[in-house]
């Protein structure tokens, strides 16, 4: 059986810096959903023309949009770059470039070319959930978002930010407090 081998990591995205080629209907798509998960965000974009939508999601973030052609040098202190054009030999020189360059890189439905993928994401306050399909379904990432945010109740975030107040009077070393922890929230998963 086939086994997912990525590794999930939650980024500070407010402190690097991110790169979208393209303007068109997948780089929207990509900065709306990073947007929406990382509202603090700073994105540059370029490409030879925007779509209005495009646009109009570029300004609700701290988005700067360049107009012209790819060129190796808009990768300058960029720590992530997504590659969304339509054009292959494009986005496979923005791979190529980010390869030498040991920048993370995603090449939109092009696993082969990725370094990461951009999975579903659900939100709840201070609970985040990815999904990854590694890269086989994003279909199937979709609706197990759609499955975890109608069964997640709105407040979680009220039991988090509990279980953080009560973690801080625990006494006792790392081993004692886990322990402890453990014990007061293992009614949570257990079934009935």
């Amino acid at each position: 059986m086939e086994r997912n081998n990525l590794y999930p990591i939650f980024l500070k995205l407010k402190n690097l810096e991110v790169l979208i080629v393209g303007g068109g209907y997948v780089a929207e798509e990509k900065l709306t959903f990073l947007l929406k998960s990382s509202p603090d965000a700073k994105v540059t974009m370029i490409a030879p023309r925007y779509r209005k939508g495009t646009i109009d999601v570029a300004e609700k973030g701290d988005v700067t949009m360049i107009e012209g052609n790819y060129e190796e040098a808009y990768l300058k202190g960029k720590h992530i770059v997504i590659a969304t054009t339509n054009v292959p030999e494009v986005n496979l020189q923005v791979y190529e470039d980010c390869s030498v360059q040991s920048k993370l890189v995603n090449v939109a439905d092009n696993p082969p070319y990725c370094d990461f993928y951009m999975g579903g994401i659900v939100t709840k306050g201070n609970v985040k959930i990815g999904i990854s399909t590694n890269g086989k379904s994003p279909t199937t990432a979709k609706r197990l978002r759609q499955f975890f945010e109608e069964v997640i109740p709105e407040n979680i975030d009220d039991l988090v930010k509990n279980l953080n107040k009560y973690r801080k009077t625990i006494k006792g070393n790392f081993e004692q407090r886990v322990e402890t922890l453990n014990e007061f929230t293992k009614g949570l998963v257990e079934k009935v």
